[in-house]
């Protein structure tokens, strides 16, 4: 005999609530089981004198409610098919399927239904679903909203910033305590003001029970009354500033920007004409990161970004690609040279993480089609000379062009600065250069045998520099002078007090 799971909503906790199909299914079924005891429908089940089993001991006995939802599926299905086995076995004529009770609608936040459905089709047991008033439709008509001009369902527990959008009426459901309370808290201060109305809705729809509170946002932990049948509504909004966290309204604001309607001097723009201000930005976030200034890096950071989204926008223009097309490329990139993360490799330290990015990256480009470049010294892009050298430094180390050990980078440093010396007597400003570069060339390879990274390593001296030269400044304004009332003795003095200071 084939088992039977029959999955009955027991609606939202009104018995007037419950439809005359589910309540006969309910008493027809001799084997009933309820998720859990602490529904209001289930003194309807006392009164009338039908037995019912819970699974609250297994609430209990779990450490995460996965765990609950896990067990209750692998119990339910052992109880189906051992009374189709007790059925078959006995040939007394008894119903052969098992009850399943839920609150609710069995399809609305029920995961223990959706795990039914995947399992049962495997171990051969029919499942049969019969409705059942879902919170929901008492959270429409309690909290007065439609949810035709946008709503969103989400569970407290598995809650992201990145599903909330203002925009849309928000119900939050499985708000069982005060913790998870908090918790959900949090997550929407990441878009909405600590003081933004929310509302709490407890037992909606049970007659002396139901309770609906507007609160502050940063409230939302600080009231009782948490349970099974709690939620929190946040009411849609139109108002921009709610999004102004959001990427989507960023790309917006640029798009706009860019438009017939926008700003003159962002639709004049070409890929061209703000290519410096690409440059200048960065620069100005290195400066942020340097000076260890989170104000500085909050704003800078948004500079950059702003130049990735006005030249992707241009491009979006043209029918080429969109930030989103941007967006997409990095993720799948992140994803793939990171299989120590994403896949089944492993990466025990930085070294080897950073070996399997750069393989990953070489089957990158094999996949792509993109031919092997001709010189294991190509594919270093325009950047400042210092670092060009270092990266020129690194890939023809990677072959076995290096030195031995660091004594033989100290030798040629010595070499490189005696050869500047005799271009220097010579007077020839073309060999002064050549010769100047290849002590530069000498010092960054020694930086690298330092393990210091030679453009980081001169920007600390140029703040070293700054702040002891700086110094003189003050003590020149303090002793009332100028430079031209000083001298080079004086000032070497001061500089000497500034390296003892830090």
């Amino acid at each position: 005999m084939e088992p039977l799971i029959t999955i009955a909503g027991l609606g939202s906790g009104d018995a007037d609530q419950l439809s005359l199909g589910v309540w006969r299914k309910i008493q027809q079924t001799e084997r009933r089981y309820v998720r859990t005891g602490k529904h209001p429908m289930l003194s309807l089940l006392d009164e009338e004198g039908l037995g019912y089993s819970t699974f609250d001991y297994i609430y209990e006995a779990s450490d995460s409610f996965p765990d609950v939802y896990e067990a209750i599926t692998g119990e339910l299905l052992r109880l189906a098919e051992e009374q189709a086995a007790k059925v078959a076995q006995d040939g007394s004529g008894q119903a052969a399927g098992i009850l399943y009770a839920v609150p609710g609608h069995p399809m609305v936040a029920e995961r223990t239904v959706q795990l039914l459905r995947e399992r049962c089709p495997e171990r051969g047991v029919r499942l049969e679903i019969a409705g059942g008033q879902s919170f929901l439709d008492q959270a429409f008509v309690s909290l007065g909203f439609d949810p035709i001009e946008g709503f969103q369902l989400l569970d407290a527990a598995g809650m992201q910033p990145s599903q909330l959008d203002p925009r849309l009426h928000t119900l939050i459901g499985q708000v069982y305590d005060m913790y998870t309370a908090s918790e959900v808290k949090l997550t929407l201060m990441e878009r909405y003001p600590d003081e933004h109305s929310v509302v709490v809705g407890h037992a909606l729809g049970v007659p002396g029970e139901e309770q609906v509170v507007t609160i502050p946002l940063y409230e939302l932990d600080r009231i009782e009354g948490y349970g099974n049948l709690s939620l929190i509504y946040v009411a849609a909004s139109t108002d921009d500033r709610l999004r102004n966290r959001s990427f989507e309204r960023l790309h917006e604001i640029v798009r706009i920007l860019r438009s017939p309607e926008g700003c003159p001097w962002d639709r004049e723009q070409t890929h061209q004409s703000i290519r410096k201000n690409f440059i200048e930005e960065t620069y100005e976030a290195i400066e942020a990161l340097d000076n260890d200034d989170p104000e500085g890096m909050r704003e800078e950071f948004g500079d950059v970004v702003l130049q990735v989204l006005l030249h992707s926008q241009m491009e979006e223009e043209l029918g080429s690609f969109s930030v989103y097309d941007v967006i997409e490329s990095l993720n799948e990139k992140l994803i793939f040279r990171h299989p120590h993360v994403f896949g089944g490799k492993d990466a025990d330290n930085a070294e080897e993480a950073l070996n399997n990015w750069e393989q990953m990256k070489a089957e990158e480009k094999a996949a792509k089609g993109i031919s092997q470049r001709t010189s294991v010294l190509d594919g270093v892009p325009p950047m400042p000379a210092l670092m060009k050298a270092y990266k020129l430094q690194k890939k023809a180390a990677k072959v076995g062009f290096d030195w031995d050990n660091l004594d033989d980078v100290f030798a040629k440093v010595q070499e490189e600065l005696q050869e500047l010396r005799e271009a220097a007597d010579s007077g020839d400003p073309e060999r002064m250069a050549d010769e100047l570069g290849d002590l530069l060339f000498a010092a960054v390879n020694l930086s690298r045998f330092l393990h210091a990274d030679p453009e980081e390593s001169l920007e600390r001296t140029n703040r070293k520099f700054l702040r002891r030269f700086s110094y003189i400044e003050d003590q020149l304004r303090i002793n009332g002078k100028t430079f031209d009332q000083t001298d080079l003795i004086e000032m070497d003095q001061w500089w000497e007090e500034a390296k003892r200071l830090k």
